[in-house]
């Protein structure tokens, strides 16, 4: 028993011998897509037009989301530094990972021994 495959234009459906993955590139990403010849030649007339405005345009980048605040977020220590709270709690015996979150009742045992690192407002 054989299969047999047909692929299928992307934009309308043809599905004639001459339909192939096509790759084209715009402002140095490169896209695939199935298209006939007949399809294909609308595209790279397209980008043609396309050409000249790409070339001359500038990338916008995407601003950097902002942090998620919550009200469940780790206190920052006024005169501490979380490789502070790190070093005091391995000496108390208690395991905190080298880098990532420190968990509450961390910062909240590292307060309790220390008053003067009340949390910042």
């Amino acid at each position: 028993m054989a299969t047999k495959v047909i692929t299928v234009d992307d934009i309308d459906g043809y599905d004639g011998t001459d339909v192939g993955r096509r790759e084209f590139e715009v402002g140095g990403v490169t896209y695939a897509i199935d298209l006939g010849d007949a399809n294909f030649k609308t595209l790279q007339e397209t980008l043609d037009l396309l050409a000249p405005y790409v070339e001359r345009a500038v990338e916008v980048k995407q601003a950097g989301r902002p942090r998620k605040s919550s009200t469940d977020a780790a206190p920052r220590l006024r005169g501490y530094t979380n490789t502070d709270v790190r070093q005091w709690a391995t000496a108390q015996g208690t395991e905190v990972s080298a880098r990532g979150k420190i968990a509450d009742e961390v910062y909240q045992q590292f307060i309790a021994a220390h008053p003067d690192a009340q949390p910042e407002d």
